[in-house]
């Protein structure tokens, strides 16, 4: 199981834990005058065509699966995109650890795995446990927009947002402005199955606090001990889990480690 291993920016990678956690995003895009943050990016499709629209705004996106996120740095690169950080690691680890609070004025989530079965659906991105995790990385006013073809997740979202306080919740039955933003969205829409696209609106400032369920959920997914604390988590990055010679100096490098984890809150099912 992978934790958090490895920062992409300005065409190479490391260790995430290299540098200071929560990560000092102004120091590491300084001329981004606002941030989003893309929760299982897949293929990038989506991500890398708004980096490259909006220069002036810095963007985050994680994703676990090792060959999505080595693809897309590969591209980014190719595109200089130095106002894009790709994360490789558990996206609920990650929102609890390395990113700060409140610091996206959009977060995305498309197309996440519906966990369909009853005694996986701890395991979904959007849950009870997960949603304060999620929704604290908005800064007030903020807005999540969120996407899925599987009826009944994207029905308990819809019931778990409309539910939750200083949240409002709105649906897109017409689809985006700008029309699919992942592949599987555009095949879908011309096939004609149905996608239920929603909207969260961040009416007042939430505590950055986990449902209680959460942290629980939490450890056993990531590793991480009482309280969200780091334990061995066995990401390979961090000073308590990579050898010296990988902890000084930050060993930046254009290659990553192969990852696989039963809990993958950091990939959408498609893209």
């Amino acid at each position: 199981m992978i934790a958090a291993t490895e920062l992409a920016r300005g065409g190479g990678s490391g260790p995430a834990a290299a540098l200071p956690w929560p990560l000092p995003l102004g120091s590491l895009v300084p001329a981004a005058r606002a941030w989003e943050l893309e929760i299982g990016f897949g293929k990038g499709r989506y991500l890398l065509a708004r980096a490259a629209a909006e220069p002036d705004r810095g963007f985050v996106g994680i994703e676990i699966a090792s060959e999505y996120f080595r693809e897309t740095a590969r591209r980014a690169a190719r595109r200089r995109l130095d106002n894009l950080l790709l994360l490789r690691g558990e996206a609920l680890y990650l929102l609890a650890t390395a990113l700060p609070a409140a610091f996206a004025e959009t977060v995305h989530v498309y197309f996440p795995d519906p966990w369909p079965k009853a005694h996986h659906q701890r395991r979904r991105l959007l849950s009870p446990e997960a949603l304060d995790l999620v929704v604290g990385a908005l800064v007030p006013g903020g807005r999540l927009l969120f996407a899925t073809d599987h009826p009944g997740y994207g029905e308990a979202v819809e019931e778990l947002l409309a539910g939750a306080r200083g949240l409002a919740v709105r649906r897109w039955p017409e689809g985006w402005p700008e029309g699919p933003r992942t592949n599987y969205e555009a095949k879908y829409v011309a096939a004609g199955r149905p996608i239920l696209r929603l909207e969260l609106g961040l009416a007042d400032e939430r505590a950055r606090a986990p449902h209680p369920a959460a942290l629980p959920a939490l450890a056993a997914a990531t590793g991480t001990g009482e309280g969200g604390a780091p334990a061995r988590h066995r990401c390979g990055g961090c000073a308590g889990c990579s050898p010296p010679s990988a902890r000084t100096g930050g060993g930046w490098r254009s290659g990553s480690r192969r990852s696989s984890s039963r809990w993958r809150s950091g990939s959408s099912r498609r893209s």
